[in-house]
Formats: C-alpha cells, structure tokens, sequence
C-alpha cells in the first residue's frame, strides 16, 4: 500500500485554526482535489467533522475515531490507522490519502511513503501543526512555485518528498 500524505502547510508547520484551515486557497484546492480523486482519503473526524460537504465525492472516505459508536454517513469509520489502511485494502485499493488532521499525520507519517506538500509561503497563527519533514528521511522529488491567484491569500510552493529510508508502509 502507498500512503501519501496530503498536506497544506505554513512555513512555522501550522496546518489548522479552530478546526479549519486559516488561509483560503481555491487555486490548492483544485490540486488537491485532482491529487486525491479515485482514491481511499483517509482523516479524522474532526476533519470529517470540518468538510463544507461530505462525504467527498469521487473518494471511498474513511473516517478514523476513537469512538466506537461514531457514525459518519457516507464514510466508512475505522477505530485506528491500521484499520483505516486494512479498509482500503479490502476495497482493492493500492494507494491512500491521509488528509489530516494534526493527529492523524502524526500517527500517520512513520507510515507514509510520499508527502504531497503544499508549503503556505507564510508565517500563519494556529493551533495545529504538521510534524517536522525530517530532511534525513524524506526527499524532495520535485518542485513548483505558484504565485497567488487573485483568489488566493497566499503564494504557496507544491512539493513532493518521497521516504529515503526503509522501514516504512504497512
């Protein structure tokens, strides 16, 4: 199984404020929208809980909780990373997209093959964060800058890092 994670993230590691996103980004939107279709997404649920609109369309989403009497309509609810990635397996799938939040990165990142990283060019307040991309450990394979749209509050740069160390994936 490939488990990527999907990620917006600020240059101080902020990726959320009171269980949203703290910047508007349509242009990252679209990209993460072609980057996850027609694959498993897997988050947690106050990720689940901050969707404008559920279930995602186009994703077998999977919803990791605690919580053995949560329902999410629409998702599947898996009671820990492992099952969420046992979930997606049964479903045929070869690759997975984490897409938060704090905690499941954080769970998440010592499984992850690849990070699709959308680096916020910005310094923004918050009160979750995305764990340290550890240089000795992951790659950076590619690059892209992009200027903010005129519908952006921010320039951001797309990076792709793939793990250089062995030991990861379930």
């Amino acid at each position: 199984m490939i488990v990527t994670l999907v990620v917006a993230v600020a240059e101080n590691g902020v990726i959320g404020l009171d269980g949203g996103m703290p910047w508007r980004l349509p242009t990252d939107l679209k990209r993460f929208k072609e980057r996850t279709m027609g694959k498993p997404i897997l988050m947690g649920r106050k990720t689940w809980e901050g969707l404008p609109r559920k279930p995602l369309p186009g994703r077998q989403n999977i919803v990791i909780t605690r919580d053995i009497d949560y329902q999410a309509e629409g998702a599947s609810v898996a009671h820990s990373f492992e099952d969420a990635i046992e979930q997606a397996e049964h479903s045929g799938a070869s690759k997975v997209s984490v897409i938060g939040g704090g905690q499941i990165y954080e769970q998440a990142i010592s499984f992850a093959n690849r990070l699709d990283v959308t680096h916020v060019l910005a310094e923004i307040e918050g009160d979750t964060s995305f764990p340290t991309i550890d240089p000795a450990i992951w790659k950076e394979i590619a690059r892209h800058d992009i200027p903010a749209s005129e519908e952006d509050s921010h320039a951001t740069r797309h990076v792709i890092y793939e793990r250089i160390t062995t030991g990861a994936g379930i």
